[in-house]
């Protein structure tokens, strides 16, 4: 058994490979429960892990489980505090640590666990690995740089790779696209404004365009020779895409702002750089991030840095040490960084599985999770309000500070979570549900759909710059966050509102041709179908609709013969391997709760599901899951909640002994 940093153990499953890549097959199921008793074993398997939860839970009412995403936000972390001068050896021994344990047999670092190698990732590692004083000659080290320059070396790593690298001269900054400050300039209905992008991206974009303007290099520790396919040409010129299409006019406009960048008026830059700094700095939140998330705060800091905001100053002090808190310290010493932490939304996910399970609703660790909940409501304007400026706050965000970007999606389930619960104060309940009703209403898109934190971010351009070469940067409507409002206005008593039956008609209209629904906060059409079929139920869309029919069906098709659903993170990419992977608690339970709420309870997948979950069960009663289920950005960044392999199987086992939760209204 392998310990794990959120308190439970995991099993070790055998390898087996798949279309030449390696990857982990199911874990060994125990027999398997009798046909006849299998409502009685699903009900003692969500007993033990409601057990589990319920001892998980925080003193103060909330859960959160580890974020774990891949080794650059170690390498990331490394960089930075070298570029502060601040890198000390303890903690480049334990983030060393943990990196190694990552590394691939062939040398490389991957994005997901069982994923193939990739480049970017594998250079910052190796990187990191330097700073930590891992030789270059070292067996694993020698292995990483062979197969950097096999594959096109720092030359063809993403943009931002290539920023970390110019911060020590080992790239160069001329090679680079210009990112110049005076985009802050731009009027919010101007293309490409910040607020065309993405509130992630716009929050990393503003910092690093006072980066861009002033090009800092910190004398490099060492050379990284090795990772050029040719050192004697480190910088090889890229080619110009033709001009006829995007890619080859943003590349020409890049050109231009290079020009820009060796003219540009000192005072125009100046007001441009202040005018960042000040942005930055008003969106610092009261913990001293940036978002709750861990990249726009390494960027915020290192730009104020270089505008002469020393260590000691608060802004920074309270930046240094929220960035610390991102930090996850193992038994073995070994370090890890979280890109974000989940509280809330681990927090609604547990009283919600909780609550389906058949705990009481008045039941003390339920309530206690309810006041935290409504004690992290946001109330206050955030970006949000640039394209809905006359919408009242409300809402709640995924972390534990983040004002300036609640979401949607954590809204609509923190709702579904406070139906659940039976309050001592109903009329506190009652005031945020109607706020929080409201806000989301205000934020649904002109197409009927919802995203997650704006509305109608749909630029098309922001994807086409140079810059934007890693993840989405802007925030569309998606399928699974559109199910989770629909879901949720249902349950307010909003099945037949206008806005609500937009939503539903854009979520039919969005279905994939195999009858699935897209996933764009978790893995992908599994998870996609397991949000909408709950929705549609809960508006009203009876089991026999086509839709619902066809994402039955294909649900059946994509069972794995184990009984388990599994399906790997190659689907954002490749087609063959859309519904299929090594079986999954998490997954599982998706495709449980879908075909649960379309009236599936005694078909035999769900049957062999159910049974799957059941005899995978831990005797803790939880469950074992490396794999990585959870989006940050489809294919290019990837999560592995730690708290998913309980919260959805205890909701998919609670549902299946208990039936379909029913939810309350006060007064």
């Amino acid at each position: 058994m392998t310990a794990t940093t959120d308190g439970s153990a995991g099993a070790v499953s055998p390898r087996t490979a798949v279309d030449g890549e390696t990857t982990d097959t199911a874990l060994p199921e125990r027999a398997a429960p009798a046909p006849g008793r299998l409502d009685e074993t699903a009900a003692r398997a969500a007993a033990r892990a409601a057990e589990h939860l319920l001892a998980r839970q925080d003193p103060a009412g909330w859960w959160k489980g580890d974020l774990e995403t891949n080794v650059t936000m170690d390498a990331e972390d490394l960089l930075l505090r070298q570029f502060l001068g601040i890198l000390d050896p303890d903690t480049a021994r334990a983030a060393a640590l943990h990196v190694r344990r990552e590394q691939r047999e062939d040398g490389t670092w991957s994005t997901f666990y069982g994923g193939p190698g990739e480049l970017s990732t594998t250079v910052e590692a190796y990187v990191a690995l330097r700073l930590a004083g891992d030789p270059p000659d070292a067996p694993h080290m020698a292995r990483a740089s062979a197969w950097v320059r096999a594959h096109g070396g720092i030359a063809d790593t993403r943009v931002f790779t290539r920023i970390w690298l110019a911060l020590f001269g080992w790239w160069r900054w001329e090679d680079l696209p210009e990112l110049p400050p005076e985009m802050l300039f731009l009027p919010k209905w101007f293309p490409l404004n910040i607020y065309d992008f993405g509130c992630w991206a716009r929050q990393t974009i503003v910092p690093l365009t006072v980066v861009s303007a002033k090009r800092p290099v910190r004398p490099a520790p060492f050379p990284l020779d090795e990772l050029h396919t040719d050192p004697a040409r480190p910088n090889p010129p890229r080619p110009l895409a033709p001009a006829t299409g995007w890619d080859g006019i943003f590349q020409r406009i890049d050109k231009a702002l290079h020009l820009y960048h060796r003219v540009a008026p000192r005072p125009v830059r100046e007001v441009a750089v202040n005018l960042a700094a000040q942005w930055i700095v008003e969106r610092q939140e009261n913990d001293g991030c940036w978002g709750g998330i861990q990249p726009p705060a390494v960027y915020s800091i290192i730009a104020l840095h270089l505008l002469g905001y020393d260590l000691g100053h608060p802004v920074m002090r309270a930046g240094l040490e929220s960035l610390d808190r991102f930090a996850l310290w193992r038994e073995d010493g070994s370090r890890m960084i979280e890109a974000c932490q989940s509280p809330v939304w681990d927090t609604c996910l547990a009283t919600i599985a909780l609550a389906d399970a058949g705990l009481p609703p008045d039941h003390p660790a339920l309530v206690k999770a309810v006041d935290w909940m409504l004690d992290e409501e946001i109330t206050r304007t955030g970006d949000w309000a640039v394209r809905r400026p006359g919408l009242p706050p409300g809402g709640w965000a995924f972390e534990f500070h983040n004002d300036n970007y609640p979401d949607t999606d954590d809204t609509a389930e923190v709702l579904l979570a406070l139906r659940r619960v039976r309050h001592p104060d109903p009329a506190r309940v009652e005031a945020a549900a109607a706020r929080g009703t409201r806000w989301t209403l205000g934020m649904q898109s002109r197409d009927g759909a919802w995203g997650a934190f704006d509305a109608d971010n749909t630029s098309v351009l922001p994807n086409k710059l140079p810059f934007c070469d890693f993840g989405e940067v802007v925030d569309p409507p998606s399928a699974d966050v559109t199910a989770h409002v629909v879901e949720m206005l249902a349950h307010e008593g909003l099945a037949g509102d206008p806005r609500t039956l937009r939503g539903i008609d854009w979520l039919l209209a969005a279905q994939e041709p195999d009858g699935g629904w897209f996933g764009r906060w978790g893995v992908n059409l599994v998870y996609g179908t397991g949000s909408v079929l709950p929705a549609l139920a809960a508006a009203g869309i009876p089991a026999s609709h086509p839709a619902v029919r066809r994402a039955v069906a294909w649900l059946g098709s994509v069972q794995n013969e184990d009984g388990g659903w599994g399906e790997d993170l190659r689907s954002y990419q490749d087609e063959q391997w859309v519904g299929r992977g090594a079986s999954t608690a998490s997954q599982t339970a998706w495709a449980l709760i879908a075909l649960l709420a379309a009236g599936e309870r005694e078909s035999e997948p769900v049957r062999r599901g159910v049974a799957w979950l059941t005899a995978t069960q831990l005797p803790d009663g939880s469950w074992d899951e490396p794999y990585f289920t959870g989006t940050g950005f489809p294919w290019d960044f990837s999560i592995n909640y730690h708290l998913y392999r309980q919260v959805f199987p205890l909701t998919a086992l609670g549902r299946y002994a208990h039936g379909e939760p029913s939810l309350r209204k006060e007064g």
